[in-house]
C-alpha cells in the first residue's frame, strides 16, 4: 500500500512537473481571461495606495511582474513552493529588467520566514486552494501584515447560474482536463485544479473565514458570472 503523501508535497510536485508548460497552457485554456482579472486586482492593490507587496503562490509571477510594472515605486516579494515554478519566474523577471523591484523566494504560506507587520499587502492569484491548512496560511498572512493593509486574493468559484455552471463544469472537468494533458502530459493535474475549485469553500463560506481569522472591512467582487471571485480583507 502507498504511502498518501501530503497535500503540500503532492501540490510542489505537480506544479514542478507543468511548470514548463503552464504559462501557455493557463493563457490557453483561460482565453486568456485571467490577464483581466489579474489586472483587476492590479488595479486594487494601486488604488489602496500599497508599495511593499507580498505576492503569495506567485507560480510564474504573472501577478507580480504586472503590479511590478503598474504601480510606481512597488516593490514584490513572490512566494511558492515549486522551485521550478519559479525558475520560470526568474527568467521572466530578468528579461523584464525588474529584478531589482522583484524578488522571488521558496516557501510555504503557513510559516513564512517575514517579520510581523512589514508588508503593506498580500495578494494570492489562484493559490489558496492549494493550501493545506487555509486557516493557519491565513493567520500567517494576518501576522505578516501592517495594520490597515490589506489581503486581495483572486480565486475561481462556481457560477451559481445553472446555464453557465453547467458550461463551465463540462469545459473545466472534460475539456481542461484533455487539452492540459495532451500539452503538459500530466493530465492527473489538470483533473487535480477544476476538483480543488469544486472543494473550495463558496464565497460566502470562504468570507466568513476570514472574518473569523480577525480581517475586517471584507468585500468579493465576481469576476466573469461568477467564475472567479476577488476577496479583499483588512488587517484591523
Amino acid at each position: 500500500m502507498s504511502e498518501v503523501k501530503p497535500k503540500t508535497e503532492m501540490v510542489k510536485e505537480m506544479f514542478d512537473d507543468i511548470a514548463p508548460t503552464y504559462d501557455r497552457l493557463n493563457h490557453i485554456l483561460s482565453l486568456s481571461i485571467d490577464k483581466i482579472w489579474r489586472s483587476r486586482v492590479v488595479r486594487i492593490i494601486r488604488r489602496l495606495g500599497a508599495k511593499n507587496i507580498l505576492d503569495v503562490a506567485t507560480g510564474t509571477g504573472d501577478l507580480a511582474i504586472a503590479m511590478a510594472k503598474k504601480i510606481k515605486g512597488s516593490t514584490i516579494c513572490g512566494v511558492d513552493l515549486s522551485p521550478e515554478m519559479l525558475e520560470v519566474a526568474r527568467r521572466k523577471v530578468s528579461s523584464r529588467e525588474l529584478d531589482t523591484r522583484i524578488t522571488l523566494m521558496e516557501g510555504n504560506a503557513e510559516c513564512l520566514d517575514l517579520q510581523s507587520e512589514s508588508i503593506d499587502a498580500v495578494t494570492i492569484a489562484f493559490g489558496i486552494r492549494n493550501f493545506e491548512n487555509k486557516e493557519q496560511s491565513i493567520a500567517e498572512l494576518k501576522r505578516i501584515l501592517k495594520s490597515q493593509g490589506h489581503l486581495i486574493i483572486l480565486e475561481f468559484s462556481n457560477p451559481k447560474n445553472r446555464l453557465i455552471g453547467w458550461l463551465y463544469r463540462i469545459y473545466s472537468h472534460k475539456i481542461l482536463p484533455w487539452v492540459g494533458g495532451l500539452i503538459s502530459h500530466n493530465r492527473q493535474a489538470y483533473e487535480y485544479l477544476p476538483s480543488s475549485v469544486d472543494t473550495f469553500p463558496s464565497p460566502e463560506l470562504f468570507s466568513q473565514i476570514l472574518e473569523s481569522a480577525g480581517f475586517v472591512n471584507i468585500s468579493r467582487r465576481s469576476q466573469s458570472f461568477g467564475i472567479a471571485q476577488i476577496y479583499i480583507a483588512q488587517k484591523p
